[in-house]
């Protein structure tokens, strides 16, 4: 059990018959009246975020949260099959369990598979990935003063925005999180 006045960001609790994750705290004392804690809960599950307060004395059960590294193998029409590289054990997911978090991901990545009481409910890809690009349009000369981008088919099928400069089957960085491009490699 943790309390409302231990709260710290990334603790993720049971609240509500949910699992949520703090994404932002602060503890107020008013002039008058008692303490609270103002909190901004994100039900990992569905993203949806709530703000609520508490006050400190408050106990919540901690809801732990089991990360665990997967190999990507490949997909199956609606299907996305993973592998346990220790115990070789594969599990399949369906689209909606994984939305667009492999975007960016190739097969036989190694990926984190979060999990709540054994029920999947989030896949998180690498960081940072690098992938080839497939399809570009070429680069003008004199274009490059402003910075401008264009976009680029990845080796997945995502599209990403790059510089005029980057062509195509160059190998490039991107930020999983955001999905910008970084650098070339």
């Amino acid at each position: 059990m943790i309390t409302a006045g231990d709260f710290k960001n990334g603790v993720t609790i049971e609240y509500d018959g949910k699992v949520c994750q703090i994404v932002e705290f602060q503890h107020v004392k008013p002039g008058k009246g008692a303490a609270f804690v103002r909190t901004k809960l994100k039900d990992i599950v569905n993203g949806g975020v709530v703000e609520t307060s508490f006050r400190p004395t408050e106990k919540f059960p901690q809801a732990h949260i089991e990360r665990k590294d997967m190999q990507y193998l490949y997909s199956d029409g609606d299907l996305y099959n993973f592998m346990d590289v220790e115990t070789y054990d594969q599990i399949a997911l369906s689209k909606e369990d994984i939305g667009d978090a492999l975007k960016f991901v190739k097969e036989n990545e190694m990926v984190k598979v979060c999990s709540y009481k054994g029920n999947v409910f989030a896949v998180e890809p690498p960081l940072f990935v690098e992938l080839e690009i497939t399809d570009t349009e070429p680069g003008f000369k004199g274009d490059t003063a402003t910075g401008a981008t264009k976009p680029a088919t990845v080796e997945t099928g995502a599209t990403v925005y790059v510089p005029l400069f980057v062509e195509q089957n160059d190998v490039i960085k991107i930020d999983t999180r955001t999905g910008e491009y970084l650098s070339r490699v």
